[in-house]
C-alpha cells in the first residue's frame, strides 16, 4: 500500500502511475469475463429497442467512465472514508435488480406498442437517458470493482485513483459494448423475448445477491458429512482457514467455539475473481488476510463475496 501510495503521487506520467493504470486495465478485463458484467451489464436492457445503437452504447460508456474517474480521483483524495459498506451497497444491488427487471417488463410491453404504432423517442434524450444507466453503474457494487476502488484508496493522490479507475473502465468496455451490441440485436429482432428471460435472470440474480450480501436471506447450508473444526492454539484462541476459489469458499461451514476470540485465515485459490473480496464482520477485506473476531456467542456467522454470490459460514457452539 505504502509503495502504491508513494509511486502514485510523482509526476504526471511517472511510473507508478502508469503502473496503477494498468493494473486498472487488468482488473478490468478480468471483471468483463466475469459475472461482474452481468450484473453492471444488466442496465444496458434500458437502451433497448431506442434509435441510435452505436450512440446508445456509446453514450453508456461515456457516463460510465466520467462517473469512475471522478469517483477514483475522490477516493484517491479521501480515503476510504467515502467508500459504500456492505449493507448500502447490498440495498444498491437490490434496486438494480428490480430495475432491470423492470426494463424486461417495458420491453414487452414496447414490443406490443410497436406492433401498434410506438412513439419514437428523441436521439437527444437516448443519448441522454443512456450516459444516465452508465454513471449509475458506479453504485452497483460489483467485487472487482470495489477491488478496484480499494487499490484507488491506497494510492493517496488524486492522479493515483483516477487512473485505478480509468484503467478499470478500458479494460471493461470491450465486453460492455459487445454486451450492449447483443442486447441491441436481440430486441430488434424476432429473439426480443430472449432478451425479456435474460433481463428477467439478470434482474432476478442482481436481487438475490443483494439479500444474500445483506444477510437478508435464511443463513442455511448442507451440512457436509465431515464437519471442519476451528483449530485451538496454546494462547486460548482458535484459528479457521478457508480458501477462496472461483466457485466458492471452501470449506463453506466450519464449526468453531463460541466465547473465544477467532482469526479467520482467508487465501485465495487460484484466480479467485468475485471471491477474492471478501465482506466478513461488517467490513470488507481484500485476500490474502486474517480477520480477527471478538468472541462470538452461539449461532452462526456468514460472510460472503462483495456481491453477495457466494457465501460461507462459521457455526459458533
Amino acid at each position: 500500500m505504502r509503495a502504491a501510495r508513494g509511486a502514485a503521487s510523482g509526476g504526471p506520467m511517472s511510473a507508478g502511475t502508469v503502473a496503477v493504470f494498468t493494473g486498472g486495465v487488468a482488473a478490468g478485463l478480468v471483471a468483463g469475463a466475469s459475472s461482474c458484467a452481468a450484473v453492471q451489464g444488466g442496465l444496458l436492457f434500458g437502451l433497448a429497442r431506442q434509435p441510435g445503437p452505436l450512440r446508445s452504447v456509446g453514450s453508456f460508456l461515456l457516463g460510465r467512465a466520467v462517473t469512475h474517474v471522478a469517483a477514483g480521483a475522490l477516493l484517491g483524495a479521501l480515503g476510504s472514508a467515502i467508500r459504500l459498506g456492505p449493507q448500502t451497497r447490498a440495498v444498491l444491488l437490490v434496486v438494480a435488480g428490480v430495475l432491470v427487471i423492470g426494463f424486461a417488463v417495458r420491453l414487452l410491453r414496447r414490443r406490443h406498442g410497436d406492433a401498434c404504432g410506438g412513439v419514437t423517442v428523441p436521439p437527444g434524450r437516448t443519448a441522454t437517458r443512456a450516459a444516465t444507466l452508465g454513471a449509475a453503474t458506479i453504485l452497483v457494487p460489483c467485487g472487482m470493482t470495489i477491488s478496484a476502488e480499494i487499490t484507488a484508496v491506497s494510492t493517496g493522490s488524486v492522479l493515483g485513483g483516477a487512473a485505478v479507475m480509468a484503467g478499470f473502465v478500458v479494460g471493461t468496455a470491450p465486453a460492455l459494448a459487445l454486451l450492449g451490441a447483443l442486447v441491441r440485436v436481440l430486441t430488434e429482432t424476432r429473439l426480443v423475448r430472449v432478451a425479456v428471460v435474460v433481463a428477467l435472470a439478470c434482474g432476478g440474480w442482481t436481487v438475490v445477491s443483494g439479500l444474500r450480501l445483506g444477510g437478508w436471506t435464511p443463513a442455511s447450508v448442507t451440512r457436509p458429512a465431515t464437519e471442519p473444526v476451528a483449530q485451538p492454539r496454546p494462547d486460548g484462541t482458535q484459528v479457521v482457514e478457508v480458501w477462496a476459489t472461483d466457485r466458492g469458499y471452501r470449506p463453506g461451514l466450519v464449526r468453531a467455539r463460541a466465547g473465544v476470540a477467532t482469526d479467520v485465515v482467508l487465501r485465495p485459490a487460484g484466480t479467485p475473481g468475485c471471491t477474492g473480496l471478501v465482506t466478513i464482520g461488517g467490513r470488507d477485506v481484500r485476500l490474502p488476510a486474517t480477520v480477527r473476531l471478538p468472541p462470538q456467542e452461539r449461532g452462526r456467522l456468514r460472510y460472503a463475496c462483495a456481491m453477495g454470490m457466494y457465501l460461507g459460514f462459521i457455526d459458533f457452539v
